[in-house]
């Protein structure tokens, strides 16, 4: 008979790494180009993957008039030249809206945490449209997706930082700035950083 003291090596542990509301940046000697200084919010993160989006990489081509033109939404003029971020490399034609934590969708909200919440759905764009959305909000195209245990095996390869995600970070610093900005979070100079990468 087993001890009650002792860990059942069948159960799972009760301290997973648990990464869900946390902000990911990419270390400078990232491979993968598509990610290189990105600076992603994980909206999810379980023993089964993990999901998040980019919030620093507004695509160059599309403004928010373009992408609701695409599902037939009308847009006032003052939201139409807003960004729109590519969010990762899977499903790319599909949307994605981080945004503050007191908007709720009519139809299914994801609520991070309580700043924070992702919605899916294509009534979150009705209402960013008309000017009743929520406060702050990244719409993004497409998402990033890690596997089983995938992310974690990264993290343990230096691939990735991980960090407190807030909304000033995420919401109100300037895309080109937000990877820097994050490292500082950290106490972290970007600079010093990208001289040491790749040195044994």
């Amino acid at each position: 008979m087993t001890p009650m003291s002792e860990a059942d090596p069948t159960k799972p542990t009760q301290d997973r790494l648990d990464l869900t509301g946390k902000l990911l940046i990419a270390m400078p000697a990232m491979g993968d180009p598509r990610f290189a200084r990105a600076v992603v919010f994980l909206c999810a993160h379980s023993e089964d993957g993990a999901m998040g989006l980019i919030v620093n990489k507004p695509a160059s081509d599309l403004r928010l008039r373009g992408l609701l033109d695409q599902v037939s939404i009308d847009i006032s003029p003052v939201m139409a030249d807003r960004p729109v971020h590519f969010g990762g490399p899977v499903e790319h034609a599909r949307g994605f809206v981080l945004h503050s934590g007191e908007y709720e969708s009519r139809i299914t909200t994801l609520q991070v945490s309580e700043p924070f919440g992702m919605t899916a759905t294509v009534d979150v764009l009705e209402d960013l449209a008309s000017g009743q959305g929520p406060n702050s909000a990244i719409v993004a195209l497409g998402y990033a997706g890690w596997g089983p245990g995938q992310l974690e095996s990264e993290i343990a390869q230096n691939g990735w930082l991980t960090g407190d995600a807030t909304p000033d970070l995420v919401f109100g610093t300037p895309d080109s700035a937000k990877w820097e900005a994050a490292l500082r979070g950290l106490g972290i100079d970007a600079l010093a950083l990208s001289s040491s990468a790749g040195r044994a």
